[in-house]
């Protein structure tokens, strides 16, 4: 996620502790929902899959939000 801001990512992962929750967990859901996708996950409902979704985007939003704060802080 977000690879054309690696080091800003990296940066933020260390010093800013809520930017680092919201990046692992877009990761576990991002995980999560592939391996419902293939099939991995027996007890996920499509609504539930669609639901996670929602959220990953959210917390991908919430996480560009902070890089470009932190970007326009520091350039």
């Amino acid at each position: 996620m977000f690879h054309e801001h690696r080091e800003i990512v990296t940066e933020l992962k260390t010093s800013n502790a809520h930017f680092k929750k919201v990046f692992n967990k877009h990761n576990e859901l991002h995980d999560k929902i592939e391996k419902a996708e293939e099939g991995g996950v027996d007890h996920i409902n499509p609504t539930e899959v669609e639901s996670m979704k929602k959220e990953k985007l959210k917390l991908k939003d919430e996480a560009y939000a902070m890089i470009m704060d932190f970007k326009n802080a520091n350039s």
